[in-house]
């Protein structure tokens, strides 16, 4: 009777949910074959100014008048040259096509990432689990997604056409409400649930397929922590929670323009949270919910001996990490300059280039370190350094030089190193594969080192402040600490620290609720065995299991 309860509520909060009225008073119609999203609204100059001026409306403003003669000018303009506007429609649907492609294809290459993460984390565990890590790999991309199409969408995008339109999908003009809080101090949206209504529309479909494979990043990054330990059912529990709840509230405050996004407007800290895409919004999430599971599941057996010290449990596949390691580096060229959300956004370079450069940088100073510290160096930690610094250059990759994102990088391989040993020998946290170092620790740094390390020239008007001038400079974007801004600096430290406390604390209290009701953890006589075949009734690899006869 229990059992059957807890698994009808969520069903019974899913049904109440789509039962709240969505209170748009007029709202945008859907395109959901792409017919009418993109015209001459769309077009506009390599400086983002538009082609089709807006009407103004406040007849206080000290631009009214110059506004409205350049409006009136358009006006007469079109009309005489009906042709040209029509030429202009077509000019914003290609460039919307465009971005879309872009949008999507590098869509494409974050999903193949998932292959990446697999491997990487099947060849750091012991022999015995590696069908099960396999099938955790496998299982999170589908069951996050389900929580993710049902409500994680709406939670996290469902408000916002209010105040971060994707202009350059053509702004998802649908998804314009909160469910909890309105106006600038927005908490959770409120339209899209089921991919139902307002969202079945070509801009927000676009948007959609590039937003889940990061949410799915940040439901893979926790199996690297609780791995060969936890049952199959608990772990599906996990990424429910991490694809409904856990990603998209973050994600919400974030980049689907709420709160901590409009700081800049509301409290005048700087141009609000910024994170490009997603050192805190996917990997800190990630990384401090796999803290948090791991502190819930406790150690492997046999990881501390009697005398407390750790014990090293080898990686059974070197091959797999290495491989694994340049499938995420892959996937990365789509991760971060992907987030540009388009192909006619020229900065795609700089983050291209930003984003290998951490890569290289992250992963010498890890190799270096061990091989100081240790007497050899050791491809694994080469791998996460790798890793650390794509994690920590994630978040800064559009605002800063490439001197800059080498020295991040160097912080990041520094931070993953100390990290892991931290956990390990300080708090006792058993982590397998060094997610939470590399993804949690490196995500608070890529958040922080936005507020340091950006300088100014990219960013105009971002979250919507210092559109025209910012700190005095015209086109002046977002800039940080040693630039001169202060104040993005306390933002991003602020907001970076929120993510971790929301990611780990929610984590925490509602796991070890789940845990005191039923275990999460195998027991250990299937521990010792290993998860492969009394979880899932196979091992990886079975010819170990034959035995040879005389025949």
């Amino acid at each position: 009777m229990t059992k059957g309860l807890v698994w009808r509520i969520p069903t019974i909060a899913l049904l109440g949910i789509l039962a709240i009225p969505c209170l748009a008073d007029d709202p945008p119609k859907a395109d959901p074959a792409g017919i009418v999203t993109g015209d001459k609204t769309n077009v506009v100059d390599a400086g983002g100014n538009p082609f089709v001026p807006t009407a103004p409306a406040d007849k206080s403003s000290p631009d009214y008048v110059k506004n409205k003669k350049d409006y009136d000018d358009y006006q007469a303009q079109a009309a005489k040259e009906p042709l040209a506007v029509k030429l202009a429609d077509s000019v914003g649907h290609i460039r919307l096509a465009t971005n879309f492609a872009w949008t999507l294809n590098t869509g494409y290459l974050v999903l193949f990432m998932q292959c990446g993460f697999a491997l990487l984390t099947c060849g750091l565990v012991r022999k015995k689990n590696a069908a099960h890590l396999m099938m955790l790999n496998f299982a999170a991309y589908v069951f996050a997604f389900v929580a993710y199409y049902a409500v994680g969408y709406a939670f996290q995008f469902g408000a916002v056409a209010v105040n971060a339109a994707p202009a350059n999908l053509g702004g998802a003009a649908t998804l314009n409400h909160f469910l909890l809080g309105g106006g600038l101090w927005g908490f959770l949206g409120g339209k899209g649930f089921f991919l139902t209504g307002p969202a079945y529309d070509a801009s927000s479909n676009c948007l959609l397929l590039f937003e889940v494979v990061f949410m799915e990043t940040a439901g893979y990054i926790i199996v690297g922590a609780i791995c060969e330990r936890i049952t199959f059912w608990a772990f599906l529990l996990c990424e429910l929670f991490v694809g409904a709840i856990l990603y998209p509230v973050f994600g919400c405050w974030v980049w689907g323009g709420g709160w901590l996004s409009q700081i800049g407007n509301t409290l005048n800290l700087g141009h609000g949270y910024v994170d490009f895409a997603g050192s805190t919004v996917v990997h800190a999430v990630g990384g401090f919910c796999a803290m948090a599971l791991a502190v819930v599941l406790g150690p492997r057996l046999g990881k501390y001996g009697k005398d407390g010290k750790p014990r090293a449990f080898p990686a059974h596949n070197l091959v797999y990490v290495v491989t694994g390691t340049f499938i995420l580096l892959f996937g990365w060229m789509g991760f971060n300059p992907g987030s540009t959300l388009g192909a006619t956004d020229l900065r795609i370079s700089v983050v291209a280039v930003n984003t290998n450069l951490a890569a290289i940088a992250g992963s010498a100073v890890a190799m270096l370190i061990w091989y100081w510290m240790f007497g050899k160096p050791d491809v694994t930690m080469a791998c996460n350094g790798m890793l650390a610094g794509l994690v920590a250059i994630t978040a800064p990759c559009a605002f800063v030089s490439p001197t800059s994102a080498v020295v991040i990088g160097v912080l990041a391989g520094i931070v993953v190193c100390l990290g892991v040993l931290f956990n390990e020998r300080v708090t006792k946290i058993d982590d397998p594969c060094g997610a939470i170092s590399v993804h949690g620790f490196c995500g608070w740094l890529g958040g922080v080192s936005l507020g340091i390390f950006a300088d100014g020239t990219y960013g105009s008007g971002w979250n919507g402040v210092g559109a025209t001038t910012y700190l005095g400079h015209a086109g002046q974007g977002v800039t940080g600490l040693l630039y001169g801004d202060t104040r993005q600096f306390l933002c991003q430290l602020g907001g970076a620290t929120l993510c971790a406390v929301w990611a780990f604390g929610a984590t925490y209290i509602v796991f070890s609720a789940v845990n005191k009701f039923k275990s999460m953890r195998v027991p250990p006589e299937v521990e010792l065995e290993g998860l492969d075949v009394p979880e899932f009734g196979m091992n990886a690899y079975p010819e170990d299991a034959v035995v040879a006869h005389d025949y």
